[in-house]
């Protein structure tokens, strides 16, 4: 049961289980409420205060999951670690669909407005992603393509990225497609970053790291790593399951005469209107739920490299699988952004907006 002492296991064989436990805790207690939560449509509903209040109930019984993850049986926590894996990757997908969402949202506010101005912002702000993303990815050659060295892979991943910028823009200018160069400069932006961050998780010593080559990381490096992606973690979560709403505002009532009532015939339809009338929540609380459920994988996997143990303990997302999970989220996010481009050419007869 739990964490077996009787068995000879290396240093990193520990820490990982300490990261998959704590991570299986918040998993469990998210996905809990992310059940209770199912069908709450107003906020008359009784769960709807479960959601917004209680959180000295909520501490307590997320206390006693995480103790319980620690009396485990470790084939548990094994067969959790493996699903972690692709948890984390439908929370990284979560944050390409804000993302692309976010930058179709932004364009189309400053379009709306119908000024000048605004389109000279457009075209300025545009422009300024695009200079950025080349000029970075420029950098990226410098970091990762260390003279004397053969490093076609990393050259591959930089290449491939400057010719996304490239087909984004021509893809979003096309007079067929309904884009704008605004969003195709931002997802520029993210995918530039995106390879830096795979790049930069490539293992320490290997000759085409420019980076991270025979250095050690220091407890404050790890610190403000770690924060950083609590940070981003908590951050996506919170904006994914706050903007997506799945019901709208009840319509106004209409108008119309008004019988004559005694007194308390009034009294009772006023309690009856009024429960009637409940607000409906802005957004999906199980949504919502599910959202930090799946960032309590993707935090896992973070501080555990993927569950690998090739690196060194010091390490925090270093690795091979690291490299190729980031690389291949940013492959998805300029699969996904072109899709949201030509899907309304290809299938004219479904909405998409």
């Amino acid at each position: 049961m739990g964490i077996s002492h009787s068995e000879t296991h290396p240093k990193e064989w520990y820490q990982i289980q300490a990261v998959l436990r704590l991570s299986l805790g918040n998993f469990l207690f998210f996905g809990i409420f992310a059940l209770i939560m199912i069908g709450v449509k107003d906020q008359n509903d009784r769960r709807d205060s479960w959601h917004h209040g209680g959180w000295i109930a909520k501490m307590v019984l997320w206390l006693l999951l995480v103790v319980l993850a620690f009396f485990i049986p470790n084939a548990v926590i094994s067969f959790y670690g493996t699903l972690s894996i692709f948890g984390a990757g439908a929370f990284l997908l979560v944050q390409v669909l804000i993302l692309l969402d976010f930058t179709h949202s932004w364009n189309d506010a400053w379009v709306e407005k119908d000024e000048q101005k605004w389109y000279v912002a457009l075209l300025v702000v545009s422009a300024g992603c695009y200079i950025a993303a080349f000029a970075f990815s420029g950098i990226l050659f410098i970091w990762f393509n260390p003279s004397g060295q053969d490093c076609g892979l990393n050259i591959f991943f930089i290449v491939m990225t400057m010719i996304l910028g490239f087909v984004f823009a021509i893809i979003a200018l096309h007079p067929a497609v309904s884009g704008s160069l605004l969003p195709a400069s931002v997802i520029s932006v993210y995918c530039a970053y995106v390879c830096y961050t795979g790049l930069s998780s490539e293992p320490h010593g290997y000759a085409c790291n420019g980076l991270n080559k025979s250095k050690a990381v220091t407890a404050s490096t790890l610190i403000l790593g770690m924060l950083t992606t609590v940070l981003s973690v908590l951050y996506s979560a919170v904006r994914a399951g706050s903007s997506t709403t799945f019901l709208s505002p009840p319509s106004s009532p209409k108008s119309g005469a008004k019988k004559p009532f005694l007194e308390g015939e009034d009294v009772e339809e006023g309690k009856e209107k009024k429960e009637k009338e409940a607000r409906p929540v802005s957004y999906s609380y199980t949504f919502f739920h599910l959202i930090f459920a799946l960032a309590s994988m993707y935090a896992a996997m973070l501080l555990s490299g993927w569950t690998n143990t090739s690196e060194s303990s010091d390490l925090i997302d270093v690795g091979w699988t690291t490299v190729w999970v980031r690389i291949c989220t940013e492959w998805v996010t300029a699969g996904l952004y072109v899709w949201s481009l030509i899907a309304p050419l290809l299938l004219p007869d479904r909405e998409f907006y």
